[in-house]
């Protein structure tokens, strides 16, 4: 290689970095393509952009896609919602979405929604486009004591005035189960509430349960009824084993103190029978005390004697009567 040339090759080298640093930092690609797209847009501005730390396609491309549709944004609203940690692009798709749709909503308000951390382009969707929301199985208990279990279909649209602090679908779910417990929970019968679903939406819909919520409730249609158990039995049945269990309780307290009292009465027995016994052992003492003192004579105790053989004898011949008595009583 000829010495001459390599000055040559190092400055078109150094060109072509210099180049592809230029377009690299200044997106002139991309304000052309604005241009003719009709997007007046400055290569300043887009220089600027990269100096904020904002990529200009973010900004530009949503802008293009506003200007066909006959929307006029302006750059710093777009450059705006962008630094605030918003999405351009699914802002501007909303804002045609409801200007296609003839629902009067400004950038300042979809750009809130987006910003409250809901999709305002599903909203502009579901505001246009109807949405089901299906409830799972809400169980209630009838009068009667039969249980019901109910679920509902809730037809909603989006409420674009609401969105921003409104409640969502969560709250929806809340209330119109609440509806159904309620309503089912005031009919006489729940025969009542099968041959009449409709009384559940009446009732459920009189209630107005979208206020507050970012959603406006079109209808509620009742997709199941099922009969549960029978609640009302089974309290009764739990409340009888609970008495059962009471009165167990009270009839084992009240065996338990008729066996102490038992047990008392033969302690004071067995204290009397010693008693007894204290006293019979002081008897022959008495009687020779009686008769060394002369208050007892010789004929009075042997009457005495008598007569206790006599009792003895009487005993035993009633002893030798028992068990044939008792015989008696077996067969």
């Amino acid at each position: 290689m000829p010495t001459s040339l390599i000055p040559i090759i190092i400055i078109a080298i150094v060109v072509i970095i210099v180049l592809s640093i230029f377009f690299s930092f200044i997106p002139v690609g991309l304000w052309i393509t604005a241009y003719f797209s009709g997007v007046k847009i400055g290569i300043f501005t887009l220089i600027g952009m990269r100096l904020r730390r904002v990529a200009p396609s973010r900004i530009v491309n949503p802008m293009i896609k506003a200007t066909k549709a006959g929307l006029k944004l302006g750059v710093d609203k777009l450059e705006a919602h962008y630094l605030a940690g918003g999405n351009v692009n699914t802002v501007v798709d909303a804002l045609i979405a409801a200007q296609r749709a003839d629902i009067n909503i400004e950038f300042e308000q979809a750009a809130a929604i987006d910003l409250a951390g809901r999709n305002v382009l599903e909203a502009v969707q579901v505001s246009v486009n109807p949405k089901v929301i299906e409830t799972p199985k809400v169980a209630a208990v009838a009068k009667d004591g039969i249980e019901v279990m109910v679920k509902a279909r809730v037809t909603v649209r989006a409420n674009i005035e609401r969105l921003v602090g409104g409640a969502g679908e969560e709250t929806i779910i809340a209330r119109v189960g609440e509806g159904i417990v309620t309503t089912v929970g005031s009919a006489q019968a729940h025969k009542n509430v099968l041959e009449n679903p409709d009384l559940i939406s009446k009732t459920v819909l009189d209630k107005g349960l979208d206020a507050g919520t970012a959603f406006e409730i079109l209808s509620i249609d009742i997709a199941d009824v099922d009969v549960g158990r029978n609640i009302g039995a089974q309290l009764q049945t739990d409340q009888a084993e609970a008495d059962k269990r009471v009165s167990q309780a009270k009839a084992e307290e009240r065996r338990a103190m008729a066996v102490a009292k038992e047990q008392e009465m033969k302690a004071e027995v067995q204290s009397m029978r010693a008693k007894v016994v204290e006293a019979e052992a002081e008897v022959p003492l008495a009687l020779a005390k009686a008769l060394n003192d002369g208050n007892l004579g010789a004929m009075d105790y042997y009457n005495m004697k008598n007569i206790m053989a006599d009792t003895d004898m009487r005993d035993s011949i009633s002893n030798i009567n028992k068990p044939n008595d008792n015989k008696k009583q077996d067969e």
